[in-house]
């Protein structure tokens, strides 16, 4: 088939044709993931295949950390995410032949994620090597409702006659699969990582407990079947260490179907025992039966009307950004709906790419979404963070501080990174953690997580800064030694985004204890403590390079050389694969947005005058070598009145993985930029701020598009806010009147629609990107 790719559909990803080489793409993204089991998009037959993975949240191998030289502090041993037991596979053989995709023809074939059902649906007409045809349907589903619980229906029709097919459910543990690294000690932590501990089968139902050798977490997948079939059919199941399987063999007539109906579910623990396990997974397993595809289908389907009526983003004037922003959306819910009591990784569960690790990505990029939107998964991931506080703490200890530090990446709260300026020295993920603990409490008034949680992560991470900071001969409080957002300048003095989110937590931990006296005196805090971070917070050193007129990114980065970007081959990006970073470092160049983020989550802390010119300067420096980079981007240029760059740097956030920009998209999508395109259209467009927990909007969008709408919830009060050309309209759907601002212009909103005009951009002059970095101009489909 010649007409391949992927089809604009708002409320669907549909392929169409058949295009095996796009498979590493397109099992990333058709990957079904509840935040707590994750399934690539894979074929149910197994192969032809790109990459295969089914990810447990949090179900990781230790190995050890490679270093050249060992250092005081460095992490020991690292964390790799496994590929648990494949449940998803459905092999079927057509009168002895095997269903292959590489053989034979497919004259139709379709794959859909479709984004409302929260299924993914195929349908492939196959002509065997012989010439027999057969139709196959399949959806499966990875419930966001029964959080163990994943579930396909398959379904085989013959369209030439009578026809003999054998059907092979698997469950398959250690499966194979391609390396991905050059390091020896993944490469083994990966090979085989899975010790069989139980197997067991029973009519249409089989269990395989597992454990890990390092880690020592235990695991157990199960499957059980509904089957349908014509008379004169055969079942049989059998079970090895690494393998159980249903073999369902059936002569099927013209005209009917063999149908089955495949109910997994997983269970894993760090303490629970293989027979706990096994009871919890056949438990899971009794309960989807019960419950019936049917059932599963709908509850699926309720659980995104939900969704969607608290989260949609409607954009009229492009098609192909309304299916991405909703595709973005949904890969975003998937990744933290039910993960709970786990961290939302990078990658989510769609891909191994990271080694599964989060970062600060969480707390900066994907929190304010859920936060406005799913604000029971944004207070499940924060609590995740708090239960690794004991770990931050000793951290902290280990690194001479006091208070916590939390990891730069990790899966179970301990640092797992080799490369020490970020391991040892990325602070602001502390500050990023308070400033989404403060977002969270500011926008729902959980003052039970805040007694639980909330004032224990604003005390800890406070801590930290008055231990690692300290006032110089001018009164000035300096944090130096650090690594900003930015990995191009690193262990730098005062990077300016470190120190105004580090006052930021210095301020919302003062203020947090104030309004809980008596929790903070179960944690230590007294007045001489509390005064001692507002002090430090009203005295920050925020370097300014008077002679430019713009903030430095840190001390005397104004002053360093400018990188050579008219000098460097477009293939030399990312330039920290082909550029050493000694160089890097020493040179006015910006891998991702760290100012101009600063200026999005702090700009209360900046005039406008700073921000249009801060903005002009580093656009000319930074080259979007990191996914993080275009939503933030895209932010500031709308608010400095830099519409089409705004809406270029939409269309890169959220295309980059439907186009592939990074060539990395079969190791896993990219949450943090998925989210990020929430945060173009909602604080980018929308205008939308937050500082001190006051709810404002300063609306503006490009004219390629008509119109943009979108939904949040705000202290339990659902707002629709809907921007045209001259005019935004505000709403209230449900709850209690809101306090919100236009343009600087506070109102209230309660049960009728306010309206008001849009004011003219500031008028600014065009900025420039690094030659060759521009992104791609977007114009309106």
């Amino acid at each position: 088939m010649d007409d391949k790719g992927y089809e604009i559909s708002p409320w669907q990803l549909k392929w169409r044709g058949l295009d095996l080489e796009a498979l590493h793409a397109t099992e990333s993204t058709f990957a079904l993931s509840n935040g707590h089991i994750g399934i690539r998009g894979t074929f149910e037959e197994g192969e032809p295949r790109g990459l295969p993975g089914t990810y447990l949240n949090g179900f990781y191998e230790q190995r050890p950390l490679p270093y050249a030289e060992a250092g005081y502090g460095y992490p020991e041993d690292g964390q790799t995410v496994v590929n648990v037991t494949d449940g998803s596979i459905i092999r079927l053989l057509v009168e002895d032949e095997p269903m292959d995709m590489r053989y034979g023809s497919a004259p139709a074939h379709e794959r859909v994620l479709d984004f409302r059902s929260g299924t993914l649906r195929r349908t492939t007409e196959w002509t065997s090597p012989t010439g027999r045809r057969v139709r196959i349907h399949s959806e499966r589903l990875v419930s966001f409702t029964s959080r163990a619980v994943a579930a396909i229906h398959y379904e085989v029709e013959p369209l030439d006659g009578d026809i003999e097919l054998v059907l092979q459910s698997d469950l398959l543990a250690n499966e194979q699969i391609p390396t991905r690294t050059d390091d020896p000690r993944v490469a083994a932590a990966l090979d085989r990582p899975l010790v069989p501990d139980f197997a067991a089968a029973h009519d249409f139902r089989a269990v395989l407990a597992h454990h890990t050798r390092a880690s020592g977490l235990r695991m157990a997948a199960g499957m059980d079947h509904e089957v349908e079939y014509p008379a004169n059919g055969r079942c049989r199941i059998e079970t090895e260490e690494d393998l159980a399987r249903l073999t369902v063999a059936v002569d099927v007539p013209q005209g009917e179907r063999l149908t089955v109906t495949k109910y997994l579910a997983y269970g894993w623990s760090a303490q629970r025992s293989t027979p706990a396990l096994r009871g919890q997974v056949e438990g899971a397993l009794a309960g989807a039966l019960e419950t019936g595809w049917e059932t599963l289908l709908k509850r699926q389907r309720e659980y995104l009307d939900v969704f969607w009526e608290t989260a949609d983003v409607e954009i009229d004037g492009d098609a192909e950004l309304q299916q991405a922003v909703r595709f973005a959306l949904f890969h975003v819910l998937q990744a933290g709906a039910r993960g709970e009591s786990r961290a939302i990784p990078a990658k989510g569960l769609t891909g191994p790419g990271y080694d599964g690790h989060a970062f600060w990505d969480t707390e900066t990029f994907v929190l304010p979404l859920l936060t406005y939107t799913v604000p029971d998964s944004a207070r499940d991931a924060l609590r995740w963070r708090h239960s690794t506080l004991d770990k931050a703490k000793n951290r902290s200890v280990q690194l001479g501080q006091a208070g916590a530090v939390f990891p730069w990446r990790s899966i179970n709260g301990e640092e797992c990174s080799g490369y020490w300026p970020a391991g040892t020295a990325a602070f602001h993920v502390g500050a990023d953690v308070a400033a989404a603990t403060s977002r969270y409490l500011a926008a729902t008034g959980d003052e039970d997580f805040e007694a639980e949680c909330g004032v224990e992560l604003l005390v800890e991470t406070a801590r930290l800064w008055t231990s690692l900071g300290h006032h110089d001969a001018q009164g000035e409080f300096r944090i130096d030694g650090v690594t900003g957002p930015d990995e191009y300048t690193a262990v730098a003095d005062n990077n300016v985004f470190t120190n105004l989110m580090a006052q930021k937590n210095l301020h919302d931990a003062a203020a947090a204890c104030e309004r809980r006296p008596g929790l903070a005196r179960e944690l230590g805090v007294d007045d001489e403590e509390a005064a001692l971070w507002r002090d430090a917070a009203e005295h920050m050193r925020i370097p300014f390079d008077d002679a430019l007129g713009v903030h430095q990114q840190s001390d005397a980065f104004t002053h360093h050389a400018e990188w050579d970007f008219e000098g460097t081959p477009p293939e030399h990006y990312p330039l920290l694969l082909h550029y050493p970073y000694f160089d890097l470092y020493r040179k006015q160049v910006v891998q991702q947005a760290d100012l101009v983020l600063a200026m999005y989550l702090r700009g209360d802390a900046f005039t406008d005058e700073q921000k249009i010119a801060n903005f002009a300067y580093y656009e000319a420096l930074t080259v979007r070598d990191s996914s993080l980079s275009a939503c933030v981007q895209s932010v500031m240029a709308a608010e400095v009145g830099q519409l089409q760059l705004a809406y270029d740097y939409l269309a890169e956030a959220a295309l980059t993985d439907l186009h592939d920009l990074h060539a990395n998209v079969e190791n896993g999508l990219h949450i943090a930029s998925l989210a990020g395109t929430w945060m173009a259209c909602v604080a980018g467009f929308g205008g939308m701020r937050d500082h001190g927990g006051d709810v404002s909007f300063a609306p503006r969008i490009p004219p390629q598009l008509v119109n943009l709408s979108f939904r949040m919830t705000v202290r339990g009060s659902q707002i629709h806010v809907d921007i045209r050309a001259t005019t935004a309209t505000y709403r209230l759907l449900s709850g209690e009147p809101v306090q919100l601002a236009h343009h600087g212009n506070r109102f209230t909103l309660n049960s009728f629609p306010v309206t008001r005009p849009i004011p003219d951009p500031p008028n600014t002059t065009a900025v420039r990107q690094p030659y060759g970095r521009a992104p791609v101009r977007r114009g309106g489909m």
